[in-house]
């Protein structure tokens, strides 16, 4: 019998999760089928609901639900619950009633921690700085911080999120956050958490951002490099987008469903070309 995924977005058509995890199955013999569904606005968890009472087995969630799915759950992991956010979705037993126990987790941050590290980036003892304090950088915090840098640094636009977000997760190890005008270099690894990218912007950086070999990661990625990855180079750090966090993520969740890791490489490489060719 097909087992049934799918991951709520809106919009969500653009989402590359479908044919990410159909090459996992596909790897591992696994015999399922993954969708995206659009979800309304104001009924993320009616869609849940109608899903799991159909069958489904497991939801991954994007924007503008991962807060949604967070409320939705009975039980959280505790990377999900510092994160406040939630992208994996996993029924308990119970059947396929409405009332049926819902666990969530989120991979985002393992995702990225993963990506870094097949990249051979070394994230023990370095200084790395995070820029944004939305909740694509709450994410990734705790799995950043256990992997026991010098110090993590979170930059922000209005200064007292950034400082709040870093109080929040001050016991995990050495972090502090502020506003851009308070970044002082150098550091080993730039993480851009904001959504500038999107836009073509840059957030108001320092030129002498950089340590030697430093790497420069955009969670953003695209057929081109990111106006923030351009600039990084320019400057001497090694730039890299967040097309492997995708896939990493997506790995992570499909291992809390299956049980299973599939290579994460292939599909990363088979990923790209398409990327580059579209």
């Amino acid at each position: 019998m097909t087992d049934r995924y799918c991951v709520f977005g809106n919009p969500v058509t653009h989402s590359r999760s479908p044919a990410i995890h159909a090459a996992f199955a596909e790897q591992t013999g696994d015999d399922i089928e993954y969708t995206a569904i659009e979800a309304p606005r104001d009924d993320f968890a009616g869609a849940w609901q109608r899903f799991t009472a159909s069958g489904g087995r497991g939801a991954n969630v994007t924007v503008p639900f991962k807060e949604d799915a967070f409320r939705l759950c009975d039980t959280l992991s505790e990377r999900a619950r510092r994160a406040g956010a939630v992208n994996t979705l996993i029924p308990g037993e119970g059947g396929q009633s409405n009332d049926v126990k819902v666990h969530g987790d989120t991979t985002d941050g393992v995702g990225l921690v993963r990506d870094l590290v097949q990249h051979g980036v070394a994230l023990e003892g370095a200084r790395i700085l995070v820029l944004g304090a939305g909740g694509a950088v709450r994410g990734v915090l705790e799995p950043l911080l256990e992997a026991r840098p010098a110090r993590v640094f979170v930059a922000n636009r209005t200064a007292a999120k950034a400082e709040q977000l870093a109080t929040d997760f001050t016991d995990l190890g050495e972090i502090a956050g502020g506003g851009f005008a308070a970044v002082a270099g150098p550091f080993e690894v730039v993480i851009n958490g904001t959504s500038a990218s999107l836009a073509g912007e840059l957030p108001p950086l320092p030129d002498d951002l950089f340590a030697p070999g430093a790497t420069a990661y955009d969670m953003m990625y695209g057929a081109e490099p990111t106006v923030f990855l351009r600039w990084a180079a320019e400057r001497g750090a090694r730039p890299l987008d967040g097309l492997g966090m995708l896939v990493e993520q997506a790995a992570e969740s499909f291992f809390l469903w299956r049980g299973k890791r599939p290579d994460t490489g292939p599909v990363l490489a088979a990923l790209r070309r398409s990327l580059t060719a579209s």
